[in-house]
């Protein structure tokens, strides 16, 4: 089901209901960019520590915007034993522009490429964008709407309001009292925006919104004040509505949030928890753990089926996969011992395509997938532990027991650790060891020059230690054992492994200056000696 600007406010009580009744809410978000073509020191590295790749990443969430969020809310079906109904929902998003609020953001041509491949709808995303803003964005727009203190900021906005004042003071000039007109083809917060112009305006008319648009009507002075202090349509109220429609997604968004005892799913969700983080919530801090302990005040419950199904892939040999489309296949192939006795899920009425097609990388689908993948993982992992004679009563509880050891383990890609733990300290790297690479008669050698010496054997990650010497890292075990013995014996370079304490500057200058500082005492204390 695709959800856009016009129909958003009317499915919200029904999208509170789903997820207010839900086991759990699979995720998927698609973006305007992935990451911004910044210098070489600000690319993501296997050398990161976690705090260096939240930073590095924070730039790019900050850069790019939010064009699809795609919501798989799953449920358990009451009398039914382990099945489930998925309700799929499509919500294209637009940055509010109201007043003090005009956003920047940024296309990459590579991602619009990409989603343009898949069949992505760009005109509902620009013209039928569901408006969001984050809390301090909100703070803003509610002090100046309650103040008063507010005015069309968008050009586009302005002509509209001028082509409607027009409009409405020409037919005015004709209008006998007690008559009306409708301005159609108006909606959203816009249609309360442009109430709010016209009655400043005109002093002799009163407005109303219907479903066929803005109504219009011509009163006299005095039933105009009667109505300003009577009507439950007056203008307190509608700096509210203004405010509930600018607000948008960031309303459901909020809904999330109080649902708190749901598992939220993703895969490989990282960024997507950085742009739920700076979208909906509050600009992303620049501490790393300021960060961390917000997204987990805000999702207690997290599940990447990415750390998962990596943890567990290579255990039930089954064949590598790429992407998410591909994990569900193996899942749902002869592959997966458990393929016939695992969960039933069905799609609800209004999305029963996904039923029928396949729809990669359009957001609601993938959440589809995120949600299948974990129900049939953990069944996979409670048929390890059980064996496939003595499995008991079958729930969700007992598929999240399961899962106990992935709870808010997110998987983190190309950095110095594998997975980033949102409920505690994160886990040691477990990548394999650094090796130095030392250069011999190669003058001038850049990291780019090393990295594509070495690209067709395997690929590392490259920083320069020295002028002739480099760190290398992988996060294959084999391909570093592959590079040690390749070029063992090489005339001009030299690869062994890295010892910090043996080969940083660091600690070789000051172990200079501790050499210096010794001889130098030495020396003074063997001239300052008294003669015997």
């Amino acid at each position: 089901m695709d959800v856009g600007a016009d129909e958003f406010e009317q499915s919200l009580p029904l999208l509170q209901e789903l997820v207010l009744g839900a086991d759990f809410v699979g995720l998927d978000i698609e973006f305007t960019g992935l990451r911004s073509n910044q210098s070489r020191p600000q690319q993501i590295s296997l050398f990161d520590l976690p705090s260096e790749w939240y930073l590095k990443t924070r730039q790019s969430v900050q850069q790019f915007t939010i064009c699809q969020i795609g919501l798989s809310v799953f449920s358990s079906i009451e009398g039914e034993s382990n099945k489930y109904v998925a309700h799929s929902c499509n919500f294209f998003l637009f940055p509010t522009t109201f007043g003090v609020l005009d956003s920047e953001f940024s296309f990459q041509a590579s991602s619009v490429q990409f989603l343009n491949q898949y069949g992505f709808d760009y005109n509902k995303f620009l013209k039928n964008g569901i408006p969001y803003m984050n809390e301090e964005q909100e703070k803003k727009i509610k002090h100046n709407i309650l103040t008063g203190n507010w005015k069309v900021r968008s050009s586009l906005d302005k002509d509209q309001i001028k082509v409607v004042i027009d409009e409405v003071t020409r037919w005015l000039d004709l209008a006998e009292e007690g008559d009306w007109m409708t301005l159609p083809g108006i909606a959203g917060f816009q249609a309360f925006e442009i109430q709010l112009v016209l009655r400043q305006a005109l002093p002799n008319i009163w407005t109303v919104l219907r479903d066929q648009g803005i109504i219009v009507k011509k009163v006299s002075k005095q039933h105009r004040w009667y109505l300003e202090n009577t009507s439950c349509d007056r203008e307190s109220c509608w700096k509210e509505k203004i405010l509930l429609s600018a607000r948008g997604f960031s309303v459901f968004f909020q809904m999330l949030v109080k649902a708190q005892k749901q598992p939220l799913v993703g895969h490989n969700m990282m960024t997507d928890l950085l742009h739920l983080h700076e979208k909906f919530f509050r600009p992303l801090p620049e501490s790393y753990d300021q960060f961390k302990l917000n997204i987990h005040s805000l999702f207690p419950v997290l599940i990447d089926t990415k750390n998962v199904t990596k943890d567990i892939w290579k255990e039930l040999n089954f064949p590598r996969v790429s992407n998410l489309s591909e994990v569900y296949e193996v899942l749902n192939s002869d592959l997966n011992p458990t393929k016939n006795s695992g969960p039933v899920i069905i799609h609800a009425s209004k999305c029963e395509k996904y039923a029928e097609t396949k729809y990669p990388h359009e957001a609601a689908y993938d959440a589809f997938l995120c949600g299948s993948v974990l129900l049939k993982v953990a069944h996979l992992l409670l048929w390890r532990v059980h064996g496939a004679g003595s499995l008991p009563e079958l729930s969700f509880p007992l598929y999240l027991d399961v899962l106990a050891p992935y709870v808010n383990q997110v998987n983190l890609i190309r950095a110095g650790v594998p997975k980033i733990n949102f409920s505690g300290p994160d886990y040691p790297s477990i990548r394999p060891p650094i090796l130095l690479l030392s250069v011999r008669r190669w003058p001038g050698v850049s990291e780019q020059q090393v990295y594509r010496e070495f690209q067709n054997l395997c690929k590392f990650d490259v920083r320069r230690l020295s002028r002739s010497q480099f760190l290398l890292l992988t996060n294959k075990f084999k391909d570093a054992r592959s590079i040690l013995r390749e070029y063992r014996g090489h005339p001009t370079l030299q690869i062994s492994l890295y010892r910090y304490w043996r080969h940083s500057p660091d600690i070789n200058c000051l172990l200079q200056v501790c050499g210096v500082v010794a001889t130098w005492a030495l020396l003074a204390l063997v001239l300052g000696r008294p003669d015997p």
